[in-house]
């Protein structure tokens, strides 16, 4: 038995390579890092984060939760047909090419598939194209479960933004001025075993495999599952928004989980906790949506100083441990009030320079330090301003 379970592990990783999910994935992820590098150059004049950032800092996160999504599957015994993953896999690269990350969260990825398989064998009647018999093998409980445990997986991606994971960005405001937002996003792969009919592992218990789609003999299949989401936030600090929406998802994978555990017992649950992960993942966007836009923004202009918006990594602003949100009062002495007169005291600072900077709390803090060879000509700090013309643009490294 060890044996047959060892050679399927093997052949599931195999067929990891054969899915086309798998490449578009990181088609995906270069595609979404170069558009927002040209806008970064656009609104700022400078690249900040690099082309990989959205997925960076979640590979742990990914393992671990594939490793327990994993063992719920295959310890539970929930078993998947490969038509009804195959549609899975299909389903996320048609939402992905809106290029609307929010829209890759599992309650719309495995939402929509389950609602999908819920009309195809009516759809497939009434033709002659696709086979009748592809569809017949369906496991909407097993489908509901993922929903919720991926939910889970999403909030938590959510909750642990850090300040300077949050990606800048400049907006209008109501008043005809430019204004600071952030962008609360993240593209994660979360490689998974399950269950699939016909292969060389038996049943090791009598309940076992317990949600299954039929057969005697089961596989493995590594599935690429993509979890994405995109928040925008101006009225708060990043990380603040991060853990309110955060929790808000996972109390939501929590009554999903809940209904579809439920489902084990009326299959029809499935089917509610589907609908409760969409309209519920939906409302949640639109409220925050809602306070957000009726709250004034955190990032404007001000007369106490320069509020930071963003650090480039490893910078002398890096080194120097300012955080975004606190305002910079005064360079070498001299009170700023905009971003002109932040380079041109700057500037003239020589080799070494000393920055006032009120902290979140209001409190004044001193920093010194000098220029190193390679630093970024300014500090790394990014402010709010007007967005940069198209030659200047052109002209920024």
């Amino acid at each position: 038995m060890v044996e047959a379970w060892g050679i399927e592990i093997i052949k599931g990783i195999g067929k990891l390579f054969l899915n086309p999910l798998t490449y578009w994935i990181f088609i995906l992820f270069l595609f979404a890092g170069l558009r927002r590098i040209r806008k970064e150059r656009t609104n700022f004049g400078v690249k900040i984060f690099n082309v990989f950032s959205e997925w960076k800092g979640t590979g742990f996160i990914s393992i671990i939760a594939g490793i327990l999504v994993s063992g719920i599957c295959i310890g539970v015994g929930i078993m998947f047909s490969y038509e009804t993953l195959a549609l899975i896999c299909l389903v996320s690269i048609l939402l992905s090419l809106t290029l609307r990350f929010t829209l890759l969260s599992p309650s719309y990825t495995i939402g929509i598939t389950l609602l999908v398989l819920l009309f195809i064998p009516t759809i497939i009647e009434n033709q002659s194209y696709v086979d009748t018999e592809l569809f017949t093998d369906l496991n909407f409980v097993g489908f509901s479960i993922l929903i919720g445990l991926f939910l889970l997986v999403e909030a938590f991606l959510t909750y642990r933004i850090k300040r300077r994971e949050a990606y800048p960005d400049l907006a209008l405001g109501s008043r005809g001025k430019w204004i600071g937002l952030h962008h609360l996003r993240k593209l994660s792969i979360i490689p998974f075993f399950t269950l699939v009919p016909t292969g060389l592992i038996t049943p090791f218990a009598s309940y076992w495999p317990h949600i299954s789609v039929g057969g005697e003999t089961y596989s493995l299949l590594l599935i690429p599952f993509i979890i994405g989401f995109n928040h925008s936030v101006k009225s708060i600090l990043p990380e603040k928004a991060a853990k309110q929406l955060g929790k808000k998802i996972g109390v939501l994978g929590i009554l999903v989980l809940v209904l579809a555990v439920g489902s084990i017992y009326f299959w029809g649950l499935s089917i509610v906790a589907a609908i409760l992960a969409i309209l519920g993942r939906e409302f949640i966007s639109y409220k925050h949506r809602v306070m957000d836009s009726g709250r004034q923004s955190y990032f404007s202009r001000n007369l106490r100083g320069l509020t930071v918006i963003a650090i480039i990594p490893n910078t002398p602003a890096d080194r120097l441990e300012i955080q975004i949100g606190e305002t910079i009062n005064k360079v070498n002495g001299k009170r700023i009030r905009d971003v002109n007169e932040f380079y041109y005291f700057l500037q003239k600072s020589g080799a070494f320079f000393k920055l006032e900077v009120l902290d979140l709390a209001g409190e004044v803090r001193l920093l010194q330090s000098a220029f190193y060879q390679n630093d970024h000509h300014e500090l790394g700090l990014i402010f709010v301003k007007d967005k940069y013309p198209p030659s200047a643009c052109s002209k920024s490294r």
